[in-house]
């Protein structure tokens, strides 16, 4: 699964948690479900690396670092560490086996983390009202 996906379902699932140790203990078994799913990957390391750290970061900014959502975003997708540091590469504790090539479409897999992101990230039900409601007048001839 590509990072964008990891961060997207790790925030949901930290969001649905509601706590921080729920998103913190959810992320990593949730990464390793991911992975599961035969899925394609995005070719540039580059591109993984950088989307993954702004999203992450947009989260932290939007939502708080110590909130659920971006707690579990950081858990989710922290395992793809493991294709970026030298000395866990030789470890991979969380990449034996995957299901790479076919299956789930990187454009498709883009798409869903932009969609589940954006309802993390976009304005809360409390802070606007989608429903606006006609104002009456109060005031008396």
């Amino acid at each position: 699964m590509i990072v964008s996906l990891h961060v997207a379902t790790g925030a949901a699932a930290g969001h649905l948690a509601g706590s921080r140790l729920g998103a913190l203990l959810i992320g990593p078994p949730l990464h390793v479900a991911g992975d599961r799913v035969p899925h394609q990957d995005i070719a540039s390391r580059r591109f993984e690396i950088t989307s993954g750290v702004a999203l992450i970061a947009a989260l932290a900014v939007r939502r708080g670092p110590f909130d659920p959502a971006t707690i579990g975003a950081a858990a989710a997708s922290a395992p793809d560490l493991e294709h970026v540091i030298p000395w866990l590469r030789r470890r991979k504790l969380f990449h034996r086996r995957g299901r790479h090539g076919g299956g789930l479409p990187a454009a498709l897999q883009l798409l869903a983390a932009g969609y589940i992101l954006g309802l993390l990230l976009g304005p809360r039900s409390s802070e606007y009202n989608l429903v606006r409601t006609p104002r009456t007048s109060t005031s008396h001839s």
